[in-house]
């Protein structure tokens, strides 16, 4: 299986360090789930350099307790062994696939295969769901931050080209379950954010497939950077946000 949301122009490391050093201004735990990825170890990099962030707990397939996203299981292990090193100020989740099995998105109606869809699901939407499910008790009570990648062609209001059935499908899934846990776990952290981001069109060898036609391909420092300043900036809210590396509310 091929994942491309686990995911240098490499963007200065000063802006890196200042985006991420004005997110939080007091001492905090971070955790980083797909940390071996592109975006991930960018967000692990940024992370480290930050002078408050006094620990970064990476968790991937080949770092931790078997962690699978498709083994729920695992995903309890893996968030047992990881509740030693919190409780986390932030928790970013960097999983998810854009290619399953050697097939990429489909680009009509007639290439959509069920056992593909349903795959897609179960790696961008109810996967992640089980990992919220199992990692959001390690968050630290207060003004906590929970973001999760999503795409923006996971939104119905901005789809106005049609394809990548199971892809548009599984992240505007992924966004209801994000918006409906966010509003559960606010009853009792209502400081808590909840945030759908949107990485841009990273480079990678995995988006290389698909970045014919974008303007302007993303380094996962500069996405990161980006990310992290748009993390700064939100506000506790009643539900999730769902916005872009820019800071740009995306439409659901």
């Amino acid at each position: 299986m091929q994942r491309l949301g686990q995911e240098g122009l490499t963007a200065p490391q000063s802006f890196v360090r200042t985006a991420m050093t004005a997110l939080l201004t007091t001492d905090y735990r971070a955790l980083v789930i797909g940390a071996r990825g592109a975006i991930g170890h960018a967000f692990v990099d940024a992370l480290q350099q930050d002078p408050h962030c006094s620990h970064v707990e990476m968790v991937s397939r080949s770092h931790g307790s078997g962690f699978d996203l498709l083994d729920t299981a695992s995903l309890a292990a893996q968030a047992a062994a990881s509740a030693g090193a919190g409780p986390y100020r932030l928790i970013v989740d960097a999983t998810g696939a854009l290619t399953l099995d050697g097939v990429g998105p489909e680009k009509s109606l007639a290439a959509v295969q069920p056992d593909v869809l349903a795959k897609a699901f179960a790696v961008n939407a109810t996967g992640p769901l089980m990992v919220l499910r199992h990692f959001a008790p390690l968050l630290e009570p207060g003004p906590s931050i929970y973001a999760k990648l999503s795409a923006r062609v996971g939104s119905i209001a901005d789809n106005h080209k049609g394809g990548w059935y199971g892809y548009r499908a599984s992240k505007a899934a992924l966004n209801m379950l994000l918006q409906t846990a966010a509003i559960e776990l606010q009853r009792k952290q209502p400081e808590l954010r909840v945030v759908a981001l949107q990485p841009g069109t990273v480079r990678s060898p995995l988006s290389q497939p698909f970045a014919a036609g974008v303007p302007k391909l993303l380094e996962p420092a500069e996405s990161v950077a980006g990310m992290l300043a748009t993390l700064k900036n939100l506000t506790a809210r009643q539900g999730a946000h769902y916005v872009d590396y820019q800071g740009n509310e995306i439409p659901w």
